[in-house]
């Protein structure tokens, strides 16, 4: 039996946050033989003008079937689509006999508007995750988090991220192997980690096997641990030598190389993008010693790679950052 995807828009929704998972859908349906149909809904139906002007066909939420998923589209309009009683009397309605509730991107507001996140791990576009954590303090927001499931609630970063919850859905619904292949025939990279950072660089860590990718995700999200050889290979139940070997063949790069990368990336996001105070940073992210001339200092590792603004901040700021230096916890 097929599952029933609603996609709910708005005026001035993004085209993108609803075209993706509309189009990895329908690849997945015709792989898979009919596994999916798809309404698009709004208010009262019709056409629905995006930010972009193009317009979509819908029906309206009064009109509305069972669904398995309902996924809430992300735009300009939203500010506006979250004010509306009727777009939230929907959402709510819909809390008791559909499987799994989403949002791609600023759709996040109209979930936590309905009071669907209250208490939940949630994420949106970087630039609004603090907008969203003020406005619905109850709402434990991660800015980082390409997208997060939460029991039944997923929720995803900005646009393009939207693909990303669509293949992580399809691989929850009907395999990794299928959700592969959907990617490949979109020409995207297969699932990124939800935990993987909206700005990260370093896609092509997810080799074309996939094999490590889970693995990396924990990485990115442990990074303040000790990140042993002997703890990764003991995570994917390999021999230090074996998962080494495999790890540089899949990856292409050590797993110390990648470790560093993975820290350096963290490190410049939030020196970047936050008002978090530099020890803080250092410790979040592994880097703890704060002797410049230290090969495997923050600074020096910035240095290597040509950040040199991050590297000011950093060495101006760590002098009270003690501990041993673990950029690849050889």
């Amino acid at each position: 039996m097929a599952r029933h995807i609603g996609i709910l828009l708005y005026p001035d929704f993004q085209l993108l946050d609803a075209a993706g998972p509309i189009t990895a859908f329908e690849i997945a349906g015709r792989m898979a033989g009919n596994a999916y149909t798809l309404t698009l809904l709004s208010r009262g139906g019709g056409s629905v003008r995006s930010s972009a002007g193009v317009t979509l066909d819908t029906t309206a939420i009064r009109d509305a079937s069972t669904l398995d998923t309902l996924i809430v589209a992300g735009g300009d309009g939203n500010r506006n689509a979250m004010q509306c009683p009727d777009l939230l009397a929907f959402l709510r309605s819909r809390r008791g006999d559909t499987r799994r509730l989403c949002s791609v991107c600023s759709g996040a507001f109209l979930l936590a508007a309905a009071g669907l996140l209250d208490g939940r791990r949630a994420t949106t576009h970087w630039q609004r995750a603090e907008e969203l954590s003020r406005l619905f303090p109850d709402v434990r927001v991660d800015p980082d988090a390409i997208h997060i499931r939460d029991g039944a609630v997923w929720t995803s970063a900005g646009i393009s991220a939207g693909i990303d919850l669509a293949l992580a859905l399809i691989g929850d619904d009907l395999g990794d192997a299928l959700s592969r292949r959907v990617a490949q025939q979109m020409v995207v990279f297969h699932r990124r980690p939800g935990g993987q950072s909206q700005f990260s660089a370093l896609l092509e860590m997810d080799g074309d096997d996939g094999r490590f990718a889970e693995l990396l995700g924990w990485m990115r999200s442990h990074l303040h641990s000790r990140l042993t050889i002997e703890t990764l290979a003991d995570r994917m139940a390999m021999s230090p030598r074996n998962f080494t070997r495999a790890f540089r063949l899949s990856v292409g790069m050590s797993p110390a190389k990648a470790v560093e990368r993975l820290r350096l990336e963290a490190a410049r996001e939030r020196v970047e993008h936050s008002a978090t105070p530099i020890e803080v940073i250092a410790i979040e992210t592994g880097f703890r010693d704060p002797e410049r001339k230290h090969p495997g200092s923050a600074a020096c590792v910035f240095r290597r790679h040509g950040y040199s603004g991050a590297v000011l901040r950093f060495s101006s700021s760590m002098a009270g950052v003690r501990g041993g230096v673990r950029p690849a916890d050889r």
